[in-house]
């Protein structure tokens, strides 16, 4: 029986297969229906022909031989440091501290100045002094072109002038008894050349003329401002004798304008002094002025008929305030001090005199 099952189960599937397919063997198959065509995106546009190979026709170089082709590759080097042991990273020293802030720039802020290039000093050309010394002489008669320049510098300064100047003329009082005194000087002639006169003396009120001086110098200009000054000399003095003497000087405006004027005296008998003088004028306004005043006399020996030792006899220094009235004129007052020294100042302690005296002035400046 079971073996009539096994067999018969073979065949019932087929039969069931046959009769399924049979009941489909009836039915018509639906035609399928083709799938609709997509519009081309391109339709009637001109399209670009192909472009043409930059290359074509070029002969392409053969690839480069491997310059290390055949060489024997050197092994890896080992690590040197391959089995150490490193060492921990050392801790940093500045760990936890706070750091000072940066020093501001001292120069943040200022502007570099630009540094100054001179243009180079190009001196005249050849040309420029191929010709004659005055270029008018080239086209005029040139003695009549020199009478006129002649002329032209006559006008200008080569013509002879005067001048006379009361530097002071005054009255003191002080420690010993008043007197008067006075400083004259005046020149003539040129800008290079000149004949000055000069006088200088002291007098009192009652008896007349204590000691004068006059000199008679000729001038030559040497420099701008300056002047050197040669000639005689001739004193006076009641006290003792009056010696002439020969007179060399330096006459002229120092730096920061400082009139100043140096005599060497050497007299009749061989006796060598020496006067040193300088002033300045201060001006407080246009017409109030302060001028200070310091002499210095020296003598190379002592002379004891004039009350004079050898080195350095006597300083004089003096202030004075003045206001000019017009350029010409002008009053004064001030204060003078004078000290003797050495031999001089011991022959003066003889005769009853002090060595050292303080005298207060007044009196007038003017120039003519």
């Amino acid at each position: 029986m079971i073996r009539a099952a096994l067999i018969a189960t073979p065949m019932l599937l087929v039969a069931g297969v046959a009769s399924a397919q049979d009941s489909h063997a009836h039915h018509h198959p639906q035609p399928q229906q083709p799938p609709a065509k997509v519009a081309d995106p391109h339709a009637g546009h001109t399209m670009p022909a192909p472009t043409a190979d930059p290359h074509a026709g070029h002969i392409m170089p053969a690839p480069a031989a491997d310059p290390h082709a055949g060489h024997t590759m050197p092994a890896p080097t080992a690590d040197p440091h391959a089995g150490h042991t490193m060492p921990p990273p050392t801790a940093d020293p500045h760990a936890g501290h706070t750091m000072p802030a940066p020093a501001a720039d001292p120069h943040a802020g200022h502007v570099t100045p630009t540094p100054r290039v001179d243009p180079p000093v190009v001196g005249p050309s050849a040309a420029a002094l191929s010709g004659p010394a005055h270029a008018a002489d080239r086209y005029f008669d040139p003695a009549d072109m020199a009478k006129s320049r002649a002329v032209i510098a006559h006008e200008n300064g080569a013509m002879p002038t005067t001048a006379l100047f009361i530097d002071k003329l005054e009255y003191s009082a002080g420690d010993g008894p008043d007197h008067g005194a006075w400083k004259v000087q005046g020149w003539t002639g040129g800008d290079i050349n000149r004949l000055w006169l000069k006088t200088d003396g002291e007098f009192d009120l009652n008896d007349g003329v204590e000691a004068a001086g006059v000199e008679l110098l000729y001038s030559r200009a040497v420099a701008p401002f300056w002047d050197v000054q040669a000639g005689l000399r001739q004193d006076y003095s009641r006290d003792s004798s009056d010696p002439t003497s020969l007179v060399l000087a330096v006459q002229g405006l120092a730096p920061y304008w400082w009139e100043t004027s140096a005599s060497v005296y050497m007299s009749t008998k061989g006796d060598v002094t020496a006067e040193l003088e300088a002033e300045y004028d201060q001006r407080i306004t246009q017409k109030l002025i302060l001028q200070p005043v310091i002499g210095v006399s020296l003598s190379a020996q002592d002379i004891p008929e004039r009350q004079i030792g050898s080195g350095v006899s006597s300083i004089e220094a003096g202030l004075r305030l003045r206001y000019e009235i017009r350029k010409e004129f002008a009053p004064y007052v001030g204060v003078d001090w004078s000290r003797a020294f050495g031999q001089t100042r011991d022959w003066r302690e003889a005769s009853g005199s002090d060595a050292s005296e303080t005298r207060f002035v007044v009196g007038i400046k003017a120039w003519l």
